[in-house]
């Protein structure tokens, strides 16, 4: 039974740092590259950025760019997503997202995903 679980989420202010983790179980992770996704209310799904299967690569949305960081730990077959300087309107559900191929910013490219954590911004 594929599992992505997203854990980290919660209450921070502008300006602030939080980490989101993902663990992943019931495929072979280290053959996926990983997504992190986030939605607003009202708003479409946004592609946050993307880390290879083996690490080395990267991938970020322009609005995150500079401020997120992807990393991934195959062994533990967990992603992380680690962000700074947030702003309010980072405020959204972040979901962790996996697909067997290469980088990509496209979330119907991805074959599994979580069930998402929350991470509200405040002012």
């Amino acid at each position: 039974q594929v599992q992505l679980v997203e854990s980290g989420g919660g209450l921070v202010q502008a300006g602030g740092s939080l980490r989101v983790s993902c663990a992943a179980s019931g495929f072979i992770f280290r053959d996926c590259a990983m997504g992190w996704f986030r939605q607003a209310p009202g708003l479409e799904r946004e592609f946050v950025g993307a880390v290879s299967r083996a690490g080395g690569s990267t991938l970020y949305g322009d609005s995150v760019k500079g401020r997120f960081t992807i990393s991934r730990d195959n062994a533990k077959k967990t992603v992380a997503l680690q962000m700074s300087s947030l702003k309010t309107e980072d405020t959204a559900v972040y979901y962790c997202a996996a697909q067997y191929g290469g980088l990509s910013s496209k979330g119907p490219e991805y074959d599994y995903w979580g069930q998402g954590t929350q991470v509200t911004v405040s002012s």
